[in-house]
């Protein structure tokens, strides 16, 4: 059997865009080892796609894809396009890929038939006040939804500002919850991108960060951003912010929730 590694470190969503690699290589007939962040790729495992998980590059003679600046791929496109189509333009690859993580939903889970809110991100630069959120729970309690904040590693500090949370640090847990969640609205972070790959009607807002080169994986997903002359600009984001303006995000996000047939 043929193999090949595939190495990329980084974030939750930098990880998962590259999962269509891995299922691609798998359908080839590849063994595929995937080496990076083992409890991001555990979620490749899971799924089949995966054979082997590492954390670091081992002696290797066979067929690899290195995305790094050091590597065969580039870990950016130097023209504005979707991360993945990059990646699939530069291994020459056209084959299709699947759509939705193929993971089965937790029956009677913590998340199961909720709304479910995670106003976070990997950086502050990214992070709209949290009124945003409070104004979109109240809009989504009044319709007769149940709202429960996702809490991970990086999101203690919402602890201190409401009680209707449901953690977890597991992905693999986050993922079987997460799927039967009746909707989810974020920011351009990992768990968005999780959320939209399983198949969740994905509301993402997105400020300083692109939305072209930065969209989820998933037919579901509505990328909401003001379309700024100035976006985007993360990271060299500037004090003002007016990219992540409240009361306009809020408007922006009222016109593709209440467009939505659930």
């Amino acid at each position: 059997m043929r193999s090949v590694l595939i190495y990329r470190r980084g974030g939750l969503g930098d990880t998962l865009l590259v999962f269509p690699l891995l299922e691609i290589f798998n359908k080839k007939g590849y063994r595929v080892v995937a080496v990076g962040n083992t409890d991001y790729y555990r979620l490749a495992e899971e799924v089949g796609w995966a054979d082997l998980v590492l954390s670091e590059l081992p002696p290797w003679d066979g067929e690899r894809v290195i995305i790094s600046y050091e590597g065969n791929v580039k870990p950016f496109p130097e023209k504005r396009i979707w991360i993945v189509q990059h990646y699939l333009e530069s291994l020459g690859l056209k084959e299709d890929f699947s759509q939705e993580l193929p993971i089965q939903a937790s029956k009677g889970g913590p998340l199961e038939g909720v709304a479910v809110l995670h106003p976070s991100s990997g950086s502050w630069k990214k992070n709209p006040k949290l009124e945003l959120f409070l104004s979109v729970e109240e809009v989504l309690k009044r319709k007769g939804y149940k709202v429960v904040y996702f809490v991970g590693e990086a999101d203690q500090w919402l602890k201190g500002y409401v009680s209707n949370f449901w953690e977890s640090l597991n992905l693999v847990e986050i993922a079987k919850a997460l799927k039967a969640a009746k909707l989810f609205v974020g920011l351009d972070s990992g768990i968005s991108h999780l959320s939209a790959y399983l198949g969740v009607p994905t509301f993402i807002f997105y400020g300083p960060t692109d939305p072209i080169v930065w969209r989820p994986i998933g037919k579901r997903v509505f990328q909401i951003s003001l379309n700024l002359e100035c976006s985007p600009c993360f990271p060299n984001v500037c004090e003002a912010r007016e990219c992540l303006d409240v009361n306009m995000l809020l408007d922006r996000f009222l016109y593709y929730f209440n467009s939505y047939t659930f």
